[in-house]
């Protein structure tokens, strides 16, 4: 695990513990599809209109992330409810050129993404003579680089702010951290001018220390989505291309999605319609079930299930957590008071049908506080406090 992630991964451990949301917040230009996505994601209706700026205000959806694991779970046990997990999505009002300067209320905007986890970026990758673009043509990587370029000077506003704070303190040289922290943030900037975004420095977890409290833009992970036109769904097209090629370097991840077509499913009325639907498209799921499963991969977090007549339920934890701090989402007291895990593999419960069956057959580990959770692990913690 890089250094970024083991900084995201602190952030949301925390979070997660506290009970509180986490968010990815969809950015783009104005009309690139960022409204009528997030309306197939969330019973929330953000306005979608053929005009810039048509959401205003920030609008939050809480997400239910697909997981078949959960329905295979529920005909085995039974249960009196099912529980899944969750991820917020935040449609951001589009940015425009000057933003990072309160251009098209940019500040409010660029405050909106702070508050995120992570960022969906929509690029706008098809033709349509009929749906203004902002800028008057169709060029994804141009409109990324506008949103980049937003992003990267409001971060540079803000290394620079506190360059000035410890510039002092570091030329004396009797503070060894204000003369790291001058050097770190003095690397960054210099990233930064370079129209490099902060994720891409190799920063080390101390590094990460003394920029914490800048609350970076471009330092959150993210994920790019190209919204196409139908014929493209499947296999992509030149612009799709362009974006691939242009964000190679990051390391991020790209998906194909078709807005228009994921509302027009969305608008269904019965799941045998919208099945019916997506076999005409020859598609097997929604676009926007990889997008929620893309969102919970780029922030790191994974799955662990607990089964029981009264509920099963899907917990989410970040990827490298141990045992105890894995039960310590439930609850405080199991990880304070952790004693062992008894762990069934997800395939085992599924072959075998029950927590006894598994249990005689040996299919039942019993882990101890180094255990590290994998994905799909059905736990029982055993604790006293």
């Amino acid at each position: 695990m890089g250094s970024l992630q083991l900084l995201v991964a602190k952030l949301i451990n925390y979070l997660i513990k506290k009970n509180m949301a986490l968010q990815c917040g969809i950015v783009g230009l104005p009309n690139v599809g960022k409204s009528t996505l997030f309306n197939c994601l969330s019973n929330a209706k953000a306005q979608a209109a053929n005009y810039p700026f048509c959401t205003i205000e920030p609008n939050v959806g809480v997400i239910t992330v697909p997981d078949e694991r959960l329905s295979v779970l529920e005909k085995i046990v039974n249960p009196e409810r099912v529980v899944p997990t969750v991820v917020e999505i935040v449609d951001i009002a589009g940015l425009v050129k000057g933003a990072s300067k309160g251009e098209g209320l940019g500040n409010k905007f660029l405050a909106n993404i702070r508050e995120t986890n992570a960022i969906i970026h929509v690029l706008r990758c098809f033709d349509d003579e009929n749906v203004v673009h902002v800028d008057g043509s169709v060029n994804p990587v141009r409109d990324k680089e506008i949103i980049d370029t937003e992003l990267q000077l409001k971060d540079l506003e803000s290394i620079e702010s506190k360059l000035k704070k410890v510039e002092k303190q570091a030329k004396t040289g009797n503070d060894k951290d204000a003369k790291k922290a001058f050097d770190v943030l003095s690397g960054l900037k210099e990233l930064l001018e370079q129209g490099k975004s902060a994720r891409s420095a190799n920063l080390s977890e101390s590094d990460m220390a003394f920029v914490a409290d800048c609350c970076l833009l471009t330092i959150k992970p993210v994920l790019y989505v190209c919204n196409v036109d139908e014929a493209s769904v499947k296999t992509g097209n030149k612009y799709v291309d362009q974006v691939k090629e242009a964000v190679k370097a990051e390391n991020a991840e790209v998906l194909i999605i078709t807005a228009a077509m994921e509302a027009e499913i969305a608008g269904l009325d019965t799941y045998e319609e919208r099945q019916m639907f997506l076999g005409e498209m020859g598609l097997t799921e929604p676009g926007v079930n990889f997008l929620i499963k893309a969102a919970y991969r780029i922030l790191n977090l994974q799955t662990y299930f607990t089964a029981g007549v009264k509920e099963v339920r899907a917990w989410t934890i970040v990827k490298g957590m141990t045992a105890p701090q894995a039960a310590g989402v439930i609850h405080t007291d199991f990880e304070k008071g952790f004693i062992r895990a008894e762990v069934i593999k997800f395939n085992d419960f599924v072959t075998l049908g029950s927590e006894a069956a598994c249990k005689e057959a040996g299919k039942m580990g019993v882990e101890g506080k180094e255990y590290v959770v994998n994905d799909g692990d059905l736990m029982h913690f055993r604790f006293n406090v």
